[in-house]
């Protein structure tokens, strides 16, 4: 099948992988303009562009798809680009842009989305991310028959894939990528005989995207939330609490903790144990047992080995004084 591919990240790539190897021809990449990143800030191609330079497919970065909207010329050069290759179908995942009804119409089998969510548990931007804060026990891919809506399209196949207590959102990511590749290849060869089902009206999350102020950790929450959002904030943005040195206050990251039953009576904040098994700290309701930690400009660091070069001592306060 003659297919347009648009898509952004890592996630996506690994659909696009997949399909080129299940022989699918993709004739056109959208993906976002490049962006300045790392220590030098200087524009990176997306990881769904590197694959396409390589492969030699022509690829397209557009601002915007909005005729209307604040970019009309990217849009009508998309849209000149589009109809030139004509493409079966779209596949999208993870592109970042919203598809105006336009490019919706534009194929003849319509705009495939790959989402990483049991829809609609988690529509919109952060759905592995906002599955693993909230306790979920199962994720999966949803392959969806777009519309207008955010992430209200019909369905037409599901896989399901259950949420490990050790997953943070860097490995369930990579394993619901190949899911996806896996699942849209499947629907592709079975396209003639999918049932669109449409989505259940209850049950609806929206999936907010990640933001760096949501890396603060506040004790006064339970113990078991803050684990799982350590989990799901790795690798971004870190869940951060400060540390009150004699040399000054600095930024502790921190990657891996277990919620317990609390051990002693404690202030939220307060260090109620730290040896090699971890820095146990009281919460709203239990401790957590920090694991692996992080200083500025340091590495990951298991507790026995950050507490070597950082010593923390129980009635400690790792809050703002």
């Amino acid at each position: 099948m003659r297919l347009i591919f648009a898509g952004t990240p890592e996630f996506a790539r690994e659909a696009m992988v997949a399909l080129h190897v299940a022989g699918h021809e993709i004739v056109l990449v959208l993906t976002q303009p490049d962006r300045p990143a790392g220590r030098g800030m200087k524009l990176q191609s997306s990881p769904v562009k590197q694959w396409a330079l390589e492969h030699q497919v022509p690829v397209a970065q557009p601002r915007s798809l909005r005729l209307d909207g604040k970019y009309p010329e990217d849009a009508a050069a998309a849209r000149d680009t589009l109809l030139a290759a004509k493409a079966d179908a779209m596949i999208v995942a993870a592109y970042g842009l919203i598809l105006p009804q336009w490019t919706l119409d534009l194929p003849p089998r319509g705009c495939l989305n790959i989402h990483a969510s049991l829809l609609p548990r988690w529509r919109g931007a952060a759905p592995i991310h906002r599955a693993i804060e909230a306790g979920d026990k199962q994720t999966g891919i949803t392959i969806m028959q777009m519309d207008a809506g955010l992430d209200t399209g019909d369905m037409l196949l599901v896989r399901t894939e259950a949420i490990l207590l050790t997953d943070t959102t860097a490995v369930l990511h990579d394993r619901l990528a190949t899911l996806g590749g896996e699942a849209i290849v499947q629907a592709l060869a079975g396209i003639d005989q999918l049932q669109r089902q449409p989505q259940p009206s209850e049950g609806v999350n929206y999936a907010h995207k990640i933001e760096k102020t949501e890396a603060a950790l506040d004790w006064t929450l339970s113990a078991e939330l803050l684990a799982r959002r350590i989990r799901a904030f790795d690798p971004f943005p870190g869940m951060t609490v400060p540390l009150t040195t004699e040399a000054g206050t600095e930024t502790l990251k921190l990657w891996q903790a277990v919620a317990e039953p609390l051990q002693a009576v404690a202030e939220p904040g307060t260090v109620v144990q730290a040896d090699a098994q971890g820095v146990r700290v009281a919460c709203g309701q239990g401790q957590l047992c920090l694991t692996q930690l992080q200083r500025p400009g340091g590495k990951r660091l298991s507790a026995a080995d950050f507490l070597r070069g950082c010593p923390l001592k129980a009635g400690q306060r790792l809050v703002v004084a």
